[in-house]
């Protein structure tokens, strides 16, 4: 009993640190009116977060060693907690920033750590449930983010979308206080690489910002993203430099010789491409063409999110039966492009239910692809090696949801230019059929009683509308067809994993 509290526990904070990253992207406007800011300032609230989630995460092993897990987690938890509490309080839009980041940083441990005592918990036999388990949170906390936030935005106020931590938070910290046992293998702590770390924050904090913030500020066009990418590409290179040449580095990325690990780490990549930019983009493109409230726009993520559930405990029984985690992939990659061809065929008059059924596809997809890239990661790995190959796999799949979101916010904002010149080029006086809809919302507009003049210029404008819907339209089809195209590219390199393992008995990982 003491066992599955445990588990139940830390599954749940790990579902809340997702949860977060994902929570305020349909609030940023109430946030942003509230604190009397721009949008644009609004959306550092989305950059902070992701920013210090991603510096801390490949470097949680080593911060458990040298800080004791025990310690490090429930320190974390506390941390994460109060930090939340902090963004409700805040009282301006960059006092909500930096509380954000501090967040972030304290719910790094929430995703990593987590992993490491659910799997603790389970015979090497059955690891593949344990990932399954754990696969939950991965998967559903992003996913039913846009949900709970569209809720809590539209039934009560932006700041109960950090207050909602509280209870969860004091919850976990105590279950955990009293439960949370000793490491099965006490990690070895080594000499401080500070060089590392700040390497490594510089690198991949300048990169995160490039990514947030290059489409809102016309990418190399503003100076401070042109400084930003030079800084994140010599701090990477610096970083790798580094890391490759000292004893004792905080990333070890040697563990990168494994061809299956390499071959995973760019699927996850790609997963969480397909993960974080589907998520963007449906809310999106629910809200503004389709004209859902919040509240509808989170509904249709959830069914697809429920069913997933299903998905990952059945790949974990496939890989437990001895299916090749090559197979799993491909089946749940196949689902995302149709998934992803499916919503390319949307039109203004799609429904919910319409919407909600595609969404399973993606859901039970990636699902099948959550548990069996965890499992080919660490396949070929020694055992003494397998913490630093899982947080590397961890921190790319994070990495490809900023990557993803970057991608497609660039190429939705080029195609929907294309498309409405395309469209306006075709609005020529001299075709009948655009003469045929002028004048018929010039007639609609004048038995509303309007003048002549004004039902013209009002059947103008909405002709206009049209155009602007209908080029949104086709940029939000190009865009789920390229994330689609993105998952049929990678599939080659399944062709290439080893079947050969290192360590037969350790299916799935431990993060540190």
């Amino acid at each position: 009993m003491q066992k599955t509290v445990l588990i139940l526990a830390v599954i749940t904070a790990a579902i809340m640190e997702l949860i977060d990253t994902s929570i305020v992207n349909v609030a940023l406007s109430h946030m942003s009116g509230n604190l009397g800011a721009t949008l644009e300032d609004a959306s550092w609230v989305i950059t902070a977060y992701a920013i210090a989630n991603v510096i801390i995460i490949p470097i949680t092993g080593f911060l458990a060693a040298r800080l004791g897990r025990r310690n490090y987690y429930i320190g974390s938890i506390i941390a994460f907690t109060l930090f939340s509490f902090l963004c409700g309080q805040a009282t301006n839009i960059w006092m909500l920033v930096a509380f954000r980041f501090l967040q972030g940083i304290g719910g790094g441990a929430l995703l990593s750590v987590s992993q490491v005592i659910v799997f603790e918990q389970f015979p090497k036999e059955k690891q593949n449930i344990a990932s399954a388990l754990f696969g939950i949170g991965v998967f559903i906390g992003p996913t039913i983010g846009p949900t709970l936030g569209g809720y809590i935005t539209e039934y009560y106020d932006w700041p109960w979308i950090f207050y909602i931590n509280i209870p969860i938070g004091i919850m976990v910290a105590v279950i955990c206080s009293r439960l949370l046992p000793p490491p099965a293998q006490k990690p070895v702590a080594q000499k401080i690489d500070w060089t590392g770390i700040l390497l490594l924050a510089i690198g991949v904090s300048a990169l995160q910002t490039v990514l947030e913030r290059g489409e809102t500020d016309d990418w190399f066009e503003a100076a401070y993203i042109v400084w930003l990418s030079v800084a994140a590409f010599l701090g990477i290179a610096m970083f790798i430099w580094w890391e490759l040449r000292i004893p004792h580095p905080v990333v070890d990325l040697r563990v990168l010789k494994s061809r299956n690990l390499s071959i995973a780490a760019i699927l996850t990549f790609v997963s969480g491409m397909g993960i974080f930019s589907s998520v963007f983009l449906t809310p999106v493109m629910a809200q503004r063409l389709l004209y859902f409230t919040p509240l509808q726009t989170g509904m249709l993520l959830l069914p697809g999110a429920c069913l997933a559930i299903g998905g990952l405990i059945i790949s974990a029984r496939l890989l437990q039966r001895g299916v090749r985690p090559v197979w799993l992939i491909l089946a749940g990659m196949g689902l995302f492009v149709l998934f992803s061809w499916q919503m390319s065929g949307l039109n203004q008059d799609a429904g919910a239910a319409q919407i909600t059924r595609y969404l399973i596809w993606r859901g039970v997809g990636l699902a099948l692809v959550t548990v069996p890239l965890t499992t080919l990661a660490v396949s070929s790995l020694a055992a003494a090696d397998i913490p630093q190959g899982a947080a590397l796999n961890n921190m790319m799949r994070q990495l490809g949801g900023s990557f993803g979101i970057a991608i497609v916010n660039t190429y939705l904002h080029n195609r929907n230019a294309q498309h409405r010149y395309d469209l306006v080029s075709h609005l020529d006086p001299s075709n009948p059929a655009v003469m045929q809809r002028l004048s018929g919302y010039t007639h609609y507009f004048m038995s509303k009683g309007a003048t002549a003049g004004e039902a013209h210029n009002s059947a103008l404008k909405a002709l206009d509308s049209s155009v602007i819907r209908q080029s949104a339209l086709l940029s939000y089809s190009d865009t789920f067809l390229l994330v689609g195209g993105i998952f049929l590219l990678s599939l080659p390199l399944l062709l290439i994993t080893s079947t050969r393992k290192k360590n037969a008995d350790t299916v799935v990982i431990l993060d540190h």
